[in-house]
């Protein structure tokens, strides 16, 4: 059964094609690949780059599957409102505010872990100040026009794709033996391809998956595009080669020029790559890329979040004043909630400094997860139903529908079970259904009181 929605939100216009182009692309290039895939790599050695091609299959069917929904019908509210009319307002409800709650756990883990690096070098400037520093900048550069936040994020990405190709290029050169100083390497690291065996590539899937959150950010931006159905199947169309290219690129040059068990957890496998291959101060030039993904995923995730409960807002699932905007239409109202716990842990790391991390990581580890699967059910319906009421709009279709989207939904499941079998994920799935549990039960209740 599907769900009339509020007419379409007001908010301005300004992003460009460009914009939502390198959007796409950066979204989903943080700080996930940069460090994350170290601890995939001990898992399952060279065969974290099967790792990352299913990962990144699932990725982009995901992606897909929200492009083909944000062309059709396009919103600031994205899969919550396509949830919504798929399943009633207690699927809008719940996905739109766990959405939002992990993105705002998510701006302040990306300040806190920013200011963790930016700290070593510059140890005067206490922690906590350098997230204030960064929570209130990146607060500054949403409040403003939405051209300001495309910008930002253009650039950012820029900086991003740009690292990842001069890191391709300098791997190539090693690999061949033309940089100063290197041999031909040839496949002697990846004799031993599997050396866990596929249980280490599944495993080490586990470890990476969430590197690719970020890619739900192109859908909603799509909604504040001139031509958001144009625009957004353009932008995932681009993004996808080129997220192959980029991951797995990466990763066959790390593993192929480094030793696997010679990858350090919790330090740059691309950090290991240029020191091995003689670039002096490898670990900063990457400690600087980190910090880049880091504040762009933080800006990033500040626009999305403050979206979402605008659009929650008017579809009266949130407070009303949330819909307030100012002359340049700017939702700065939705803004500043996004933000709140951003401005909260500044205090939380005075007082938390070394373990603030990762309690915010176990608190909504596999809401990202939860988030992917509700869209594979919304775009199972709503394809339905859009074929039989409104088949012009589909002007970006999932490939292989209805066989894909059950494939991918019954990965998503699979990975939830192997949680379960990881401490560490039990802890994340736990502390994510608690939440999911809380939220659920509000959305029930609001749905009730509020026919």
């Amino acid at each position: 059964m599907t769900t009339e929605l509020s007419s379409p939100p007001r908010l301005a216009g300004g992003l460009r094609q460009r914009h939502l182009t390198m959007i796409a692309m950066g979204g989903v290039i943080g700080s996930g690949l940069f460090v994350g895939s170290s601890a995939g790599i001990a898992l399952a050695g060279p065969g974290i780059v099967f790792s990352f091609l299913l990962a990144g299959l699932l990725a982009v069917l995901v992606m897909r599957m929200m492009a083909e929904m944000a062309a059709a019908l396009p919103s600031s509210g994205s899969f919550s409102e396509h949830a919504e009319r798929a399943y009633g307002p207690w699927a809008g409800f719940t996905i739109g505010w766990l959405y939002w709650v992990g993105l705002m756990v998510a701006v302040a883990m990306e300040a806190t872990v920013a200011a963790m690096i930016v700290n070593g070098w510059f140890p005067m400037i206490p922690q906590w100040a350098l997230v204030l520093i960064f929570m209130t900048a990146f607060t500054v550069v949403n409040l403003a026009a939405v051209g300001n936040f495309g910008e930002f994020e253009f650039w950012f990405a820029w900086l991003k794709v740009a690292a990842i190709i001069v890191f391709l290029a300098l791997g190539l050169l090693a690999f061949f033996g033309v940089l100063p100083g290197t041999n031909f390497v040839g496949t002697a690291n990846l004799t031993e391809l599997l050396p866990n065996g596929w249980s280490g590539v599944i495993t080490g899937l586990l470890a990476i998956v969430f590197a690719f959150g970020g890619l739900e950010v192109v859908t909603i931006a799509a909604a504040e595009s001139d031509n958001p159905a144009h625009a957004v199947g353009r932008a995932v169309r681009t993004a996808v080669w080129r997220i192959f290219a980029f991951y797995i690129g990466s990763m066959l040059i790390v593993v192929t020029l480094v030793p696997w068990n010679q990858i350090i957890v919790g330090e740059s496998p691309f950090a290991a790559v240029l020191t091995h291959i003689g670039i002096p101060a490898a670990s900063q030039i990457m400690n600087a890329v980190v910090v880049v993904a880091l504040l762009s995923a933080l800006n990033a995730n500040i626009y999305a979040s403050a979206r979402m409960i605008y659009s929650l807002a008017e579809r009266g699932k949130a407070p009303r004043a949330v819909t307030r905007l100012d002359r340049n239409q700017v939702p700065y109202v939705a803004v500043l909630a996004s933000v709140a716990f951003g401005f909260v842990a500044v205090v939380l790391n005075i007082v938390w400094p070394d373990t603030l991390f990762y309690f915010m990581l176990n608190a909504v580890g596999a809401v990202l997860l939860l988030v992917w699967i509700m869209v594979a059910c919304s775009q199972l319906r709503l394809r339905r139903v859009l074929e039989s009421t409104q088949p012009a709009s589909l002007t970006v279709k999932m490939w292989a529908y209805p066989y894909l989207t059950w494939a991918a939904l019954i990965a998503m499941i699979g990975i939830l079970l192997l949680m379960l079998t990881d401490s560490a994920g039990r802890v994340q799935l736990m502390s994510s259904g608690i939440l999911v549990a809380v939220v659920l039960a509000i959305s029930l209740w609001h749905s009730r009181t509020h026919v």
